[in-house]
């Protein structure tokens, strides 16, 4: 009897060390529950996410069964499931490209919604960061600038410069935009990548300015029709998820990002780039358009015990 007291008083020990270490470590930092609750999700029955409608391969709904498709939204579909959203609790609303730092989105009604997140495209930089309600979360994809013109042409065209004094299209707000313009480009916008396709099928325009990732997804639909040229841009955008003034959920978006990256069972992301990206990178020609691996996610901190965590290599600061 003496000897299981004196085990049973061991394994009390123990249980109360583990509980102190864990509350002195942990002290301060919420748990998921407290950061639901202050990101106003708790209760919450629908998320509306903010998306692009006419990217193919990132993002394009399909009229004949009602589904949006593509990169983003398996993105969009990972964070709404760790957010604690089944798949038929998530809506979709298309968002124009200059309504993304207000989280402005129409309904195919006309109605305007203030959606809850916005996953389109939304390149990280400090100039956007800086604009009231927009607060992005860590980046979920690595891609570059590139151009795009009619098959054949431009055949020698090695960086924006060999553009110079030609009509050349991109999206309004675009981060193509100072590039282009530099190089003594006439620019021009349109308010989504597809009426500038359009434009350039067309024969409206020379060229098409914008990311490699979203542009690929036209080459690929018409690989007899487009060309993407490599002009030799170093800098990477890296997409980001907007959260608008809500840090609480801003912390749980990146939480879902930091477990996809660093949970060996969890192939959501690569599952993602394998089925869309992939595929347009065998019609993309040398220019890559985008990296097949995660971005880093810095560690977010949250209050769990140690039987809640799970078996993750934990990384807290990403490289400059």
């Amino acid at each position: 009897m003496r000897g299981l007291r004196l085990t049973a008083l061991a394994i009390i020990l123990v249980v109360a060390t583990v509980v102190v270490t864990v509350t002195v470590q942990w002290r301060g930092a919420p748990s998921r529950e407290e950061l639901l609750d202050q990101a106003r999700l708790t209760g919450k029955k629908q998320l509306t996410i903010g998306v692009k409608n006419d990217h193919p391969g990132i993002a394009l709904f399909i009229p004949s069964t009602g589904e949006y498709v593509g990169f983003d939204i398996e993105i969009a579909y990972m964070i709404a499931a760790d957010l604690g959203f089944h798949r038929d609790q998530v809506e979709f609303v298309p968002i124009e490209t200059e309504d993304r730092a207000r989280r402005q989105a129409r309904r195919p009604d006309g109605t305007f919604v203030t959606v809850d997140l916005v996953i389109a495209t939304y390149s990280i930089t400090p100039e956007r960061e800086k604009q009231p309600g927009v607060s992005f979360s860590a980046p979920y994809l690595a891609t570059e600038q590139t151009i795009m013109t009619r098959e054949g042409q431009y055949a020698d065209a090695e960086s924006v410069a060999d553009f110079k004094g030609q009509v050349v299209c991109t999206t309004a707000t675009s981060t193509n935009e100072s590039v282009a313009a530099k190089a003594g480009v006439l620019l021009t916008s349109r308010n989504s990548a597809k009426k500038c396709v359009d434009g350039l099928r067309d024969g409206a325009f020379e060229a098409v300015a914008s990311d490699a990732a979203i542009l690929a997804g036209f080459v690929r639909q018409e690989p007899d029709l487009f060309d993407l040229h490599d002009i030799g841009l170093s800098d990477d955008e890296l997409y980001g998820v907007n959260t608008g003034d809500n840090p609480a959920l801003t912390a749980l978006v990146n939480l879902s990002l930091y477990e996809s990256l660093h949970d060996p069972n969890d192939q959501t992301w690569e599952k993602a780039f394998a089925k869309y990206m992939a595929p347009a990178q065998r019609t993309a020609g040398v220019q890559q358009i985008a990296i097949a691996e995660q971005p880093c996610v810095p560690k977010v901190e949250i209050r769990e015990w140690p039987w809640e965590k799970r078996a993750l290599t934990p990384t807290d600061h990403c490289p400059l």
